[in-house]
């Protein structure tokens, strides 16, 4: 990648301190203040769950992005865009808002342990988004960095009706894997939901069979790059990154421990 490209866009599923720590949330936080450190630009988002205390954590409205629809299954859902501050990391995290999707209380499951049947549209409408934020922001990222299953289906979007946007026409996609997923069984309709622009179901023709695993294999279709962020990922995503010929990064507990993964995946940006 040329010198002067220096924008890094980051879609996490968890941010510590908004959501408690963990593998997912911890990288969230951590790798793009990193990376900013490492003198690259950088934009954060994730989706504002309601357990996410707005007050506590001073979250705002910025009106200037909000007030677009996005339809999903013929439904218009009004998209909200909040934003606060990690002072102590001088990065600022934007929130992906709406009623409907991420007012309850629980991120992914209900208080049983029942898998949203909703995360689906959850997923689509977390995606476009993330990439109508960023038009508006008119910031083109050179990389954008995926992590955690709620990102899975921006890669898709990204290559098949935003890669002839200016602002998206060089971006990379790097799609971290972790085991976040793997047992999730989403909606039959997934694929047909996706509908937007020139996508058609067949573009994702994995989620026909709509599981985690599956859903893992459509965000590496569409992507350029794969980083392993658990040492546990299913041979068969595994199999399918070989397959598609893509880089891959390997899992490095030492260097997560120790802090030295952020010069890893900072070569890795700069490889692509």
């Amino acid at each position: 990648m040329a010198d002067s490209a220096k924008r890094v866009l980051f879609v996490n599923s968890e941010i510590f301190p908004y959501l408690p720590e963990s593998e997912i949330a911890s990288l969230g936080r951590y790798l793009p203040q990193g990376i900013q450190e490492r003198k690259w630009e950088i934009r954060s988002f994730m989706p504002r769950y309601g357990c996410i205390n707005e007050r506590k954590n001073q979250l705002h409205e910025v009106i200037r992005l909000s007030g677009m629809n996005i339809i999903i299954s013929d439904v218009d859902r009004p998209l909200v865009i909040k934003v606060a501050s990690i002072s102590a990391a001088r990065i600022q995290v934007y929130f992906i808002d709406n009623d409907d999707y991420f007012r309850r209380k629980q991120t992914f499951c209900d208080e049983n342990g029942n898998f949203f049947e909703d995360n689906d549209e959850r997923a689509v409408f977390f995606a476009r988004g993330v990439l109508e934020t960023v038009k508006k922001l008119r910031w083109a990222p050179d990389i954008i960095h995926c992590q955690g299953w709620i990102s899975h289906i921006l890669p898709l979007y990204l290559k098949k009706t935003y890669k002839e946007d200016p602002i998206f026409s060089n971006s990379k996609v790097v799609l971290s894997l972790f085991n976040d997923c793997d047992g999730c069984n989403f909606s039959d309709r997934f694929a047909e939901k996706l509908a937007f622009g020139n996508i058609k179901a067949e573009d994702a023709p994995f989620l026909t069979e709509a599981t985690g695993i599956n859903l893992a294999k459509t965000a590496i279709q569409y992507s350029d790059a794969v980083i392993l962020g658990s040492g546990s990922i299913d041979k068969e995503l595994l199999s399918f990154c070989t397959e598609k010929g893509l880089p891959v990064l390997p899992y490095n507990e030492a260097s997560l421990k120790n802090g030295s993964y952020i010069d890893e995946y900072n070569s890795f940006y700069d490889q692509l």
